[in-house]
């Protein structure tokens, strides 16, 4: 008989690649963690996991088995969310990964509504760039994600929110703030700052200007930051220019900068929630999505006031 008990070890293991960790984890000695993954793979007769790999790996069958034990697993626990339902009540724990570039800007708009209109939520929020938020949705180590769709990624469903505009940012003395309208066509290399690699707004910067990394050429030296707040403060005393998403522009009082619109078609991002396709909490995630959507600008909501930048 197989038991949701060594369905949960199976999923520790595949998650954590470690049998002392996911023993850790799951609060249990290792040896009985191991009597137990060893007594279901017995009961199936087949191996569900290389012990011969460090870390160790699932095999070829283990795979399947670990993607089933998820889905049962998340079955298992709508058992708590239908009580919720029939109470209308919302409680439990929520932990939200979010992109550095959303985290300074998006997070004080919505996150105190939230928890005060639903105090029985333990919200835990963890910055992440967009390629772990993904990884950590599919090992079920975090509930949903906070970042720039779409993904288009298996398994993962996402639910687009809001269209926020990319704008020029720039030191007054560069030549494009001379310009009366400016395009992204007349976007050039020279004096870019950029977000380091990994980070999804950098990508969509170099997809909305047609470059390789290999052609961004710096101002004065090799800086590459995770921190918009940062390449800001650059600007403001090195030149150069940048692009930046439209909430981190609200409030900026730099007195040597410059932030301009693009003329004609707006480049915008679309910033969205995503989540695992068996996820069990999606109440909570109703709720918080639209704790997001009532919390930016209403013209935010329109996905006609731009043409959307993919960064994948």
């Amino acid at each position: 008989m197989i038991t949701l008990t060594q369905l949960e070890y199976v999923v520790a293991i595949d998650t954590y690649r470690h049998f002392v960790t996911a023993s850790e984890k799951c609060f249990v000695t290792q040896p009985t963690l191991s009597m137990q993954i060893k007594k279901l793979e017995d009961h199936l007769g087949v191996v569900i996991f290389d012990r011969t790999k460090q870390p160790i790996i699932p095999t070829d069958i283990g795979k399947k088995i670990i993607k089933q034990a998820r889905i049962a697993l998340a079955e298992s626990k709508r058992i708590t969310e239908v009580i919720e339902e029939h109470n209308s009540t919302l409680s439990g724990d929520l932990t939200i990964g979010i992109i550095p570039s959303l985290a300074p800007y998006l997070l004080s708009l919505f996150i105190g509504s939230l928890t005060k209109k639903y105090p029985l939520i333990n919200v835990t929020i963890v910055e992440l760039l967009s390629e772990e938020i993904i990884e950590r949705l599919k090992k079920d180590t975090i509930d949903v994600g906070i970042l720039v769709t779409p993904l288009n990624e298996a398994g993962i469903v996402e639910e687009a929110i809001f269209y926020e505009k990319m704008l020029f940012f720039a030191n007054k003395k560069h030549p494009l703030c001379q310009n009366k309208e400016l395009k992204t066509s007349q976007i050039t290399a020279d004096g870019l700052w950029l977000l380091g690699k990994g980070h999804c707004f950098r990508s969509q910067v170099l997809n909305l200007c047609s470059y390789q990394d290999e052609k961004i050429k710096d101002t004065k030296f090799n800086f590459e930051s995770g921190s918009l707040e940062t390449i800001k403060k650059i600007i403001e005393t090195e030149g150069g220019y940048t692009l930046l998403p439209e909430l981190a522009v609200n409030n900026c009082n730099l007195k040597n900068t410059i932030i301009k619109p693009f003329v004609s078609e707006s480049p915008v991002r679309e910033v969205g929630i995503a989540y695992s396709r068996n996820h069990i909490k999606r109440r909570m995630l109703q709720a918080l999505s639209k704790a997001i959507s009532e919390s930016v600008p209403k013209e935010f909501l329109d996905k006609k006031r731009g043409q959307i930048v993919e960064w994948r």
